[in-house]
């Protein structure tokens, strides 16, 4: 896909985010995700255990000049980069989004937020120390194209964090490959498969990953067996933990799980 192709995709992703019109299958799918999935992440804690190992990740921030990439009005740690680092840059393709956390800026003297395309010619900022992009890179069909751009912004030893959803998981690909034909968002909604995970892999160094939703996907199962709430809870955060450790080091384990986390830095 060409850069303009790109940009053409980029501006009708724009209008939706902003306009937040969706069709009833869309609606359906942001329910399950949005709804019934984010509810389980916060039972088990997992919402946190990211946004945690994510703080970990980050380090010292004082010396470091951070894009918050693709971050609409602001993610759960938007305003946490802007405080702490030296310089802060946020960019997203909604100028309702960055007009929101704008505002919220305008007291922070070494932070900034731009409505641009990432792929823009128009975005002129380089020489990244971190690239935080949570839930951004699936949005971007041509991977190559996405990846020769983030190590242009990247400096020397840049390193990018990343949360995306996989489809690598059979049930799960299933699932999308039935509901896509009728989505709003198929344009720029391309959840990793593994062919595009090892094009970061052999991209980037990955220096560690996390993968959730694999074997504890099957939560609601739990509620067809006569077990007491705090068991089937119980059993949810062992299968969680096996998700969380094992997709560490193992490829089958991480590509069995929903969505991924990676800390990758430039080679």
């Amino acid at each position: 896909m060409s850069i303009k192709r790109t940009e053409d995709v980029n501006l009708k992703q724009k209008e939706f985010y902003e306009t937040k019109k969706k069709n009833l299958a869309t609606k359906i799918w942001s329910y399950f995700r949005n709804g019934i999935l984010n509810q389980t992440r916060k039972s088990l804690g997992v919402e946190r255990q990211i946004l945690d190992l994510h703080t970990s990740w980050l380090g010292d921030l004082s010396d470091k000049k951070v894009l918050d990439l693709g971050c609409y009005a602001g993610n759960s740690l938007s305003f946490y980069l802007a405080k702490n680092s030296k310089e802060y840059i946020a960019i997203d393709l909604s100028e309702v989004g960055i007009n929101r956390l704008s505002e919220r800026l305008k007291d922070l003297r070494t932070a900034k937020a731009y409505t641009v395309d990432f792929l823009s010619s128009e975005f002129k900022e380089n020489n990244f120390d971190i690239i935080y992009a949570y839930g951004v890179l699936h949005h971007f069909k041509n991977v190559n194209q996405l990846i020769e751009r983030l190590q242009d912004k990247l400096n020397e030893d840049g390193k990018i964090i990343s949360y995306d959803p996989l489809e690598t998981s059979i049930p799960i690909k299933i699932i999308r490959s039935l509901y896509r034909p009728f989505q709003s968002d198929k344009e720029w909604e391309w959840p990793f498969t593994k062919k595009v995970y090892f094009k970061f892999e052999n991209a980037f160094e990955i220096l560690e990953r996390r993968a959730i939703l694999g074997k504890s996907k099957w939560f609601f199962l739990l509620n067809l067996l006569p077990y007491t709430a705090d068991k089937k809870i119980s059993i949810s955060k062992e299968w969680h933990i096996e998700d969380w450790e094992k997709s560490q080091y193992s490829n089958s384990h991480m590509f069995s799980c929903m969505h991924l986390t990676i800390l990758m830095k430039k080679k």
